[in-house]
């Protein structure tokens, strides 16, 4: 009959008196340490629709679909496939539209549809060939950023050039460069490369 050593003895006696390392969630509230990367959540006012989080995110947790019809996007976030790496808000345009919070332990549900959340966010429409250029939430933080230097854009110069360069009858598209509100804007169509015009949203 073999004896235990005495170095079992003492690691037994210390792990019967040593408290657990894990934590006792649910039943009481778990702080996670600094930095923790847990459930992005979205801020609705920051949040420009961009697909910039769609496009790289990994999982591919968050889908976008378009409806030209009713002018509206779509954003879906799966939290049931998110692995939370981040890259959401590293590479968000806004720099705020989502961050990571430390929430991450009091997620789990019994039906997966209730981890899923949907954003809408309106469209800009081409008003020739009704293909879908981005949000207005996108093409108003944009204009904003750019400032004075969004004329230095492809777009506007081709906008600058109509008023200035007489345009056959075919290429007509019925706005004028003339004076207009502050709040008024033309941009051009990535699809059918024609003048539409925009108002900013208040």
């Amino acid at each position: 009959m073999k004896y235990p050593k005495l170095r079992e003895l003492r690691e037994a006696v210390i792990s019967l008196f040593t408290p657990a390392y894990t934590t006792s969630f649910p039943a009481k509230e778990h702080i996670p340490e600094e930095k923790f990367r847990g459930k992005p959540v979205v801020n609705e006012e920051k949040c420009v629709g961009c697909l910039t989080c769609a496009n790289v995110c990994p999982p591919c947790a968050i889908t976008v679909s378009d409806d030209a019809k009713s002018g509206i996007r779509t954003i879906t976030r799966d939290y049931g496939r998110c692995i939370f790496c981040g890259q959401c808000e590293a590479f968000c345009i806004t720099g705020e539209g989502v961050k990571l919070s430390n929430k991450i332990y009091d997620m789990a549900v019994f039906d997966r549809s209730n981890s899923v959340e949907i954003q809408t966010r309106e469209l800009l429409i081409c008003s020739h060939c009704g293909d879908v250029i981005t949000t207005k939430e996108h093409i108003q933080y944009l204009f904003n950023k750019l400032g004075t230097k969004g004329y230095s854009s492809t777009m506007a110069l081709h906008v600058f050039n109509q008023a200035f360069i007489p345009a056959p009858e075919s290429a007509e598209v019925g706005i004028q460069d003339e004076l207009k509100r502050k709040d008024m804007f033309n941009i051009i169509c990535p699809n059918c490369q024609r003048t539409i015009q925009v108002k900013m949203l208040k």
